[in-house]
């Protein structure tokens, strides 16, 4: 198992030769991917998987060289929770290369099909996108989760993590390697920037010879850099910045159980509620139990008015605080007057990303879900569910919170578009 070697500060011209060279060998992967049978793609995922587990040991070792640099640049706890692997998370990992091995390959499905009066019969078809560049941050699971999926979709990617998860995503990309092997496939199917130098983000955004879509997948600094300075078409993934909002027909415990783990259970990932909107009509009888499993369970408060008066040891929120994902155990609280203004309050501040309601006013859910243009709605369910894993798909690359081409969690059916196969008996057009 060999995951490569760091590269040291190189100059501008050694990083275009390094990222030329990565951006060579994976258009010419694609090439040979795009007519790569689903049992060999299979066979790789499953040997990865299988590698993983082998090597558990190799990726917990790298991997505490990336906590322990977390540590001395002081990362919040928030991201070394998304930075830390361990059993449990590499079991998961291994077990999403066979999630993605178990679902049907999208490559040369026949989406529609038709026959002219002339006789003509048109099909459109399913057919990879080429080559992927993802650009990711502490999340060293992505790595896995993004080759993985990037293969399926018969894609070759060029993958480049955070530096704090540079040891951990080796290790797992050496996985990876192994079972790309196994299968008789090209190491070339996926490949890591083998640099963490940042000029390779910027020459990744200018390769249109050689990277078809560029997946952005980290804080809003990040994002917003791609989405400024990119030349490749991209998949826009805006930050996570959800909303749970308690309607006055809800049931209380229902709400109580749905909030602590919509904000409590990871607070590091784009899923997690970063604000609570409740109805007035129920705010006094329900919000502070809610409140109170919150604080218990170490999250800090910061409401308006209404929310300090029923729980003192609430911070008061400012203008900011609506509109900031905090990625940690800080949230925002607000009573408001109603659906109307509650869906008002997401879409002047949200990000389009995932949004509950908790009613049982089967009316007042249909109104959220068809009034709210965000990726993912949901209706009595935990936003921590905005996850590709649990919408069936194997794993995800991210959440696109854009309107073209993929929306919500993209998948393996995401990561491919289409093109029309025309057949003819020797027509001509008249």
């Amino acid at each position: 198992m060999d995951g490569g070697s760091e590269l040291k500060k190189q100059t501008a011209q050694e990083i275009d030769a390094i990222m030329d060279s990565v951006g060579r060998a994976a258009r010419i992967a694609a090439r040979d991917l795009a007519q790569t049978p689903r049992a060999a793609k299979d066979k790789a995922l499953l040997a990865a998987a299988k590698a993983m587990r082998a090597h558990a040991g190799e990726i917990k070792t790298a991997n505490a060289k990336d906590m322990a640099v977390g540590s001395e640049k002081n990362l919040t706890p928030a991201l070394m929770d998304r930075l830390e692997l361990n059993d449990s998370r590499i079991e998961a990992m291994a077990k999403g290369l066979e999630d993605i091995a178990a679902l049907n390959d999208p490559v040369g499905e026949v989406i529609m099909s038709t026959t002219r009066p002339n006789g003509l019969k048109i099909e459109r078809v399913r057919t990879p996108l080429g080559v992927i560049g993802i650009i990711y941050e502490s999340r060293p699971n992505v790595t896995a989760d993004a080759g993985a999926l990037c293969l399926k979709a018969g894609n070759a990617c060029i993958l480049r993590g955070g530096s704090e998860s540079f040891h951990s995503s080796r290790a797992i990309l050496a996985c990876l390697h192994d079972g790309l092997r196994a299968a008789g496939l090209p190491e070339t199917c996926i490949q890591m920037v083998p640099t963490t130098d940042r000029a390779a983000v910027g020459k990744m955004l200018t390769m249109t010879a050689h990277i078809d879509v560029i997946v952005p997948r980290g804080g809003q600094s990040l994002v917003d850099l791609v989405m400024r300075e990119s030349r490749v078409p991209t998949f826009q993934h805006l930050s996570g910045l959800c909303h749970t909002y308690i309607h006055k027909a809800a049931d209380a415990e229902k709400a109580r159980k749905i909030v602590l783990n919509a904000k409590l259970r990871r607070t590091g990932i784009c899923g997690s509620t970063e604000t609570l909107l409740i109805d007035r009509d129920v705010a006094d009888h329900m919000l502070p139990g809610i409140l109170d499993d919150l604080i218990k369970a170490g999250c800090e408060i910061r409401g308006d008015a209404t929310v300090q008066k029923l729980d003192a040891r609430a911070k008061a929120a400012t203008k900011d605080d609506w509109s900031t994902e905090y990625l940690d155990a800080i949230l925002s609280v607000r009573v408001v007057d109603g659906i109307d203004q509650a869906l008002d309050h997401i879409q002047r501040y949200g990000s389009s990303h995932t949004e509950s309601i908790i009613t049982e006013d089967a009316g007042a859910a249909e109104q959220f879900l068809n009034t709210l243009d965000s990726a993912i709605v949901m209706h009595n369910a935990s936003t921590q569910f905005a996850d590709g894993g649990e919408f069936g798909m194997g794993a995800e690359i991210g959440i696109a919170t854009g309107k073209l081409h993929a929306r919500g969690p993209v998948g393996v059916e995401q990561l491919t578009t289409f093109k029309y196969k025309v057949r003819g008996t020797g027509q001509t057009r008249p």
